[in-house]
């Protein structure tokens, strides 16, 4: 029943996240979003800052600050509003599903897991081979081992 109901919250999620999949694929504004709502709106940035509370250049520096990756999502959530938006985020898998996602980070460890072990044994003279095969019989135990706690 447990590994139902895991399999059951993975398929959602993917569904949950479908719609956001595309929005990887747009880049964003090369002065960030904030700069580009604000002025294709026609608002200016002293008019932001008076929506914020805060000054003009405060609202400069927010919209620096999500230019370059340092806002935080408190901040980009009020001057989203500000600017009448919603702040949308979600962290989307680059793997094509969760469960594709799982196999991947199961393999990076089963490789560590299987190259240590056959580094050890190499070094007794007693290396056992086929390192891609024992790496996906790893793998496959790995990720039985995360669905099944």
């Amino acid at each position: 029943m447990r590994n139902e109901f895991r399999n059951l919250r993975l398929k959602q999620l993917d569904r949950n996240l479908e719609p956001f999949r595309g929005a990887r694929k747009i880049p964003r504004p090369q002065k960030g979003w904030v700069r580009a709502i604000r002025e294709a709106i026609g608002v200016s940035s002293s008019q932001l800052g008076l929506k914020l509370g805060t000054s003009r250049q405060l609202a400069l520096q927010q919209e620096k600050a999500e230019a370059e990756d340092r806002i935080t999502l408190k901040s980009l959530r009020a001057v989203a509003n500000a600017l009448d938006c919603d702040l949308i985020y979600a962290l989307v898998p680059r793997a094509d599903s969760m469960q594709a996602l799982i196999e991947d980070h199961a393999r990076v460890q089963a490789k560590k897991n299987v190259l240590g072990v056959e580094h050890s044994m190499a070094l007794e003279d007693q290396a056992a081979g086929d390192l891609d095969q024992a790496i996906e019989t790893e793998a496959r135990r790995l990720v039985r081992k995360r669905l099944d706690r």
